[in-house]
């Protein structure tokens, strides 16, 4: 396992003593598989922060957990290590902690786990239960500042949100497809990852209002529990269009949407508006197709940006600032995307 960072660092990195990283790195047995992966993907995030690990200055530790499909934590991995140059004179280190899906209870154990070995801070993003909101309280308690991301805990003792405005995202939404769809009838299929997901819950909540104030006749039908996962997504739009021949267009919330469309075209059906959410790998490959109608995105190096920088105002390191304001929402179509020449 070759590699250029002294055991030190990366015992540091994956949380664990030099001890067991010597045992796992000479291979003197001792250690469980999921160990040796663990000091295996320590040594793959220093590989890419290499640009950090070298420099002085006051060193940040910060946990990022999430749970969330793969293709949208890897656009957030992306968009902090991209970031993480621009923090200077501070250096912050990362550490991840990702799920696509699982109960509640791996997130608790991990967060517990933090509140053990320590940290400077979590970037979490997570459901809305009592049993998150106690771990971030534990975490508080032990002198770590948590950020809430792209999903509020708000009577958690976190120390603050970073993300887009969730109502006005659904009423955005709303407008669109309401627009799109015009004086032509037909339902609206809403889609959410899971329903304990705040966020989630309120650009529902959002979409659900404006559509009411603006066509009141046109139903929506809501389907949820498909975690974004492809798999489990196919199965709920299809039954939902074998229930409802009226669907003709779909808010996305939740992701999944290569499934959704599948599940469409399977069914000899057509989807007139399509609205979904980031611009991650499969949503912008989609948008360029123009499978999809526009997606909603906002600029995740900036969230990335500021939530490093809460952690590092919680320690000092930084002059205290005012309310972090939400994140700018953009509407993205096929003939805006990023990079797009004229």
């Amino acid at each position: 396992m070759g590699h250029p960072f002294p055991i030190r660092e990366i015992a540091r990195q994956a949380g664990l003593s030099e001890a067991t990283v010597d045992r796992v790195l000479n291979a003197r047995g001792g250690v469980r598989d999921s160990t040796a992966r663990e000091v295996q993907q320590a040594i793959a995030d220093l590989d890419r922060q290499r640009t950090q690990v070298r420099l002085v200055g006051r060193t940040f530790m910060i946990d990022i957990v999430m749970l969330a499909p793969e293709r949208f934590t890897t656009a957030v991995r992306g968009a902090l290590e991209a970031e993480l140059p621009a923090l200077h004179p501070a250096v912050v280190r990362s550490r991840f902690h990702f799920r696509e899906t699982g109960p509640v209870e791996e997130q608790l154990a991990t967060l517990d786990r933090i509140v053990r070995r320590g940290s400077q801070g979590v970037i979490l993003k997570a459901p809305d239960v009592p049993e998150v909101t106690a771990a971030v309280g534990r975490l508080v308690a032990a002198g770590i500042p948590v950020v809430t991301l792209f999903t509020d805990l708000p009577a958690s003792a976190r120390l603050g949100y970073v993300g887009i405005d969730n109502r006005a995202a659904g009423a955005t939404a709303a407008y669109l497809t309401g627009q799109w769809l015009g004086d032509r009838p037909g339902n609206v299929l809403t889609s959410l990852s899971s329903g304990f997901f705040r966020n989630e819950e309120e650009r529902e909540m959002g979409f659900r209002s404006a559509m009411r104030a603006r066509q009141p006749g046109r139903a929506l039908v809501e389907i949820a529990e498909g975690q974004g996962l492809d798999a489990t997504q196919y199965d709920l739009v299809r039954a939902a269009l074998e229930r409802d021949p009226e669907i003709r267009a779909v808010y996305s919330i939740g992701g999944g949407n290569i499934a959704t469309l599948r599940a469409f075209e399977d069914a000899g059906r057509a989807c007139a508006v399509f609205v979904a959410h980031d611009l991650d790998h499969d949503n912008t490959r989609l948008l360029g197709e123009e499978r999809i109608s526009a997606v909603l995105h906002h600029d995740l190096r900036q969230d990335m940006r500021e939530a490093c920088r809460l952690v590092m105002r919680a320690h000092g390191a930084l002059p205290p600032a005012g309310p972090t304001l939400p994140s700018s929402i953009q509407v993205v179509t096929p003939y805006n995307l990023p990079g797009q020449s004229a």
